[in-house]
């Protein structure tokens, strides 16, 4: 049963209401009336063009934005996946506009959405603006809403006018609302948070691959792309950072300020330093698991407290801290993992991809770190970490710190460098104590090299984008100008050895989604937008949106795509006794079907026409056919009766073997018949039972102790005292009103027999025993009346509870 509840089209400016004020009209996501070949090709320019693209963005729940370049708007528009069938995606109509509250002045070529919905990033070659989405409604139009905009970095970015320093790639924080990071063309990455300061980052890193005094290529100092790392071990603090020669360096550890991460995944890398890098015999080892141990518990002050081995809180956020004596390492570039010699390593690094490097991915599959870099001649290469990451500083290279009048730290600014000692080549024999902690970059494992066979009609080569389908981590998507690709991982190194797979390693398939070429003279057309959609039954779908406006919906198949293509490589033998499968032999052999050898004619006479066949001649002529008939036809017949007649037990057993298969299929046939209408019973029972289970469910649905809800803190705390004065006030009273009833007791039965003296005394006693009656019962007649207020108090709150929990 598939329940969907659609309140994304309530208005948000006014939270009154979430009744919808008309009537939404459900279609397919391909037929949304936004989704026009009206508006026109949505490329304006040259540069647009040859940029990567995409304007569609999808919050990972119910609702889809997209931008309309033409009209400068937003469009968020309401969906539904797996509805009506599970295979179909159904759109609202009609959608709500979001306006932006200041007019763009650049074009906008791409948009992604933060963690939990409530911004949308705005990027352009001329612009970079962040969209709130929860905004105020239109006086002139219900379905316009018109949301705050705010610019990022433009004193740095897009000063006096000019784009001297260009952004090469924006992406929203994966463990923060509020952090957005930026590379840009001056090396530099740049980390801001929207929540303190739109126009100053909060942290800068000046990146310098190169060490001083050295000389490389102009591309190796060229960033191209970046990724933030996954939720594994140091992966989370880290920042990958891809160069145009396809090198790729990483930053660790990178923590925006006050964001949150869980307890369980501190506290394992926090472990992990102390027990391999604290007891380490080497001093490096000692050294950079001591600033990181430093590290953590100053961004993380909750591990250092006596809490630490309790796990009570469920998120740490971080602390802004830097180590005032140390600037992170770049770390890098990445080594490939070699096994064997230096002839083996110089083979390796010969094989190079054509171009440069385009666009860089991250993807997290299990435990395996998966590192994906596009090439414009159309090749990807596919990589696995070979190891853990692991924090570097260098120290003696001191941050740039800015604090504010408290001493708190505000931002923070560091120059990136290489370490200058020469990293040694890592092969795959070399013992744990030589890598852990010892300051080397994890190498990479290569696991393939796709060629994508792109046209290559462009003389700047193919732009790729590439996405992670969020349903299967094995499987990435590659848009570029040709169209889209699907690439499937079927083998990731550690991952497939904590599964206790025993296989082969197989290299990735390659399978075409969608073609956006006509021809093979026809130039492409390249998509402007791409997002992958999935539900929690099993379903992805993939939303393109053309150049020419118009929406394309595709349901990707997830089943069996991991699978080995052979699932058992032999079968097992049948049960008619110990007979195996063999090849059934020739009947006749290739000779005899051939036929009888040719038979060569003797040399004849030109005048053997003219001799008799009683002649010495004639007769030597005929006995020489005859033994060439002999030798040839004779015999061969004997070979064919020879074989036939050898051949025919074997012909027996075949035939007998296939009646018997023929009568143990007959046999199956007719069990399955006689057993057929038991399980249409047993089917029909089944469905009457699964009827009668739902009812029963609905019936169940409908009581009162089916909403019951647990009880708040409060209502528990207020729950304790009143049992605690049940269980003690009530019961001290009980017994002091026994008490007293016990003593009145005991004064009203005075006795009777006695002396004169002894009744004067008493009459004594009885006047002063008279007051305290007296006094005594004032006092019962109190004690009554407090034990039936208190009797009446218990009872109000024992109903107050009865109908808070039948709630």
């Amino acid at each position: 049963m598939r329940f969907n509840f659609d309140f994304s089209e309530a208005n948000t400016g006014s939270r009154r209401s979430l009744t919808p004020k008309e009537e939404l009209d459900w279609a397919p996501l391909e037929n949304h009336p936004i989704f026009s070949a009206a508006d026109g090709d949505l490329s304006t320019g040259k540069e647009s063009s040859r940029a990567p693209r995409n304007i569609v963005a999808w919050d990972g729940a119910s609702r889809l934005y997209y931008w309309n370049s033409k009209k400068c708007c937003l469009h968020r528009i309401s969906i539904r996946l797996g509805e009506p069938q599970p295979t179909s995606v159904l759109a609202a109509s009609p959608s709500k506009v979001l306006q932006p509250d200041v007019k763009l002045n650049f074009e906008v070529n791409r948009i992604s959405i933060n963690r939990n919905g409530s911004a949308l990033l705005l990027a352009g070659s001329d612009g970079l603006c962040v969209m709130y989405l929860y905004g105020r409604s239109c006086t002139s139009d219900s379905n316009t809403l018109v949301c705050r905009t705010v610019s990022v970095g433009a004193q740095i970015y897009f000063s006096c006018g000019s784009n001297a320093i260009r952004i090469l790639q924006v992406s929203w924080h994966p463990y923060s609302n509020t952090h957005l990071g930026i590379l840009s063309s001056d090396s530099v990455f740049r980390l801001f948070n929207l929540s303190s300061d739109l126009m100053q980052p909060e942290q800068e890193y000046y990146l310098h691959p190169v060490e001083p005094g050295r000389s490389r290529n102009a591309a190796s100092i060229c960033p191209v792309d970046f990724s933030f790392g996954g939720d594994h071990l140091w992966d989370r603090f880290t920042v990958f950072v891809l160069f145009s020669d396809g090198s790729i360096y990483i930053l660790c550890p990178i923590v925006p300020f006050g964001s949150v991460y869980k307890w369980e995944s501190i506290l394992e890398i926090y472990s992990d330093a102390h027990t391999f890098g604290l007891r380490s015999s080497n001093s490096s080892a000692v050294s950079n698991s001591s600033l990181a141990i430093s590290w953590l518990e100053a961004t993380f002050p909750e591990l250092a407290e006596d809490t630490v081995d309790e796990g009570n809180l469920p998120t740490l956020k971080a602390r802004p801290h830097a180590l005032f004596n140390s600037s992170l390492s770049l770390q890098g570039p990445l080594q490939k993992l070699f096994h064997g010699g230096e002839d083996e390593v110089l083979a390796v690094r010969g094989t190079e991809c054509e171009g440069r490097a385009v666009s860089f991915l991250y993807n997290l599959v299990s435990k395996d770190s998966i590192l994906v870099t596009a090439w414009s001649g159309g090749q990807l290469q596919i990589d696995a970490l070979a190891d853990e990451i692991q924090p570097v500083w260098i120290v003696g290279s001191a941050p740039r710190v800015c604090v504010d009048s408290d001493d708190h730290i505000l931002g923070l600014a560091m120059i990136c460098e290489p370490m200058s000692t020469q990293l040694p080549i890592v092969k795959l024999d070399q013992p744990l104590d030589h890598t852990v902690w010892m300051g080397y970059p994890p190498p990479l494992l290569r696991l393939a090299t796709v060629d994508l066979a792109l046209p290559r009609n462009t003389e700047s080569g193919s732009l790729i984008t590439m996405f992670v389908d969020p349903l299967m981590q094995e499987r990435i998507y590659a848009l570029h100008d040709g169209g889209i690709d699907s690439i499937v991982l079927h083998y990731v190194p550690f991952t497939s050895q904590n599964r206790g797979k025993d296989e082969a390693i197989r290299a990735p398939s390659v399978h075409p989604v969608l073609s956006t070429c006509l021809g093979e003279t026809s130039s492409p057309s390249p998509l402007c937008g791409l997002v992958s959609l999935s539900d929690s039954f099993g379903y992805s779908w993939i939303v393109g949106v053309t150049s020419s406006h118009e929406c394309i919906v595709l349901e990707m198949k997830s089943w069996n795509l991991l699978l080995p293509f052979q699932i058992e490589l032999e079968k097992k033998p049948s049960n008619l006794g110990e007979r195996k499968e063999v090849d059934t032999p020739d009947i006749i052999s290739k000779e005899l079907l051939v036929g009888p050898k040719v038979v060569l004619h003797p040399q004849a006479l030109p005048n053997l026409r003219s001799v008799a066949a009683d002649s010495i001649e004639g007769r030597s002529t005929l006995h020489q056919y005859f033994k060439l008939f002999h030798e040839n036809y004779v015999e061969y017949a004997h070979k064919v009766y020879f074989e036939l007649k050898h051949h025919a037990p074997q012909l027996t057993r075949i035939i007998e073997d296939q009646h018997a298969r023929l009568c143990e299929a007959q046999e199956k046939i007719s069990k399955v018949e006689v057993k057929q209408p038991s399980l249409e019973e047993r089917i029909d029972r089944a469905i009457e039972m699964h009827n009668s289970l739902e009812q029963r469910l609905q019936c169940l649905r409908n009581l009162p102790g089916a909403h019951k809800k647990p009880l708040s803190r409060a209502e528990r705390e207020f729950k304790s005292e009143l049992d605690r004065f049940a269980g003690v006030e009530l019961d001290a009273l009980h017994s002091s009103i026994e008490a007293l009833r016990g003593r009145l007791r005991r004064l009203t039965q005075s006795p009777t027999k006695g002396s004169a003296n002894q009744k004067r005394q008493t009459l004594v006693k009885n006047n002063v025993q008279d007051v305290q009656m007296s006094q005594l019962k004032s006092a019962m007649e109190k004690l009554t009346l407090i034990n039936s207020e208190n009797s009446k108090k218990v009872k109000l709150v024992e109903s107050a509870l009865k109908r808070q929990e039948s709630r």
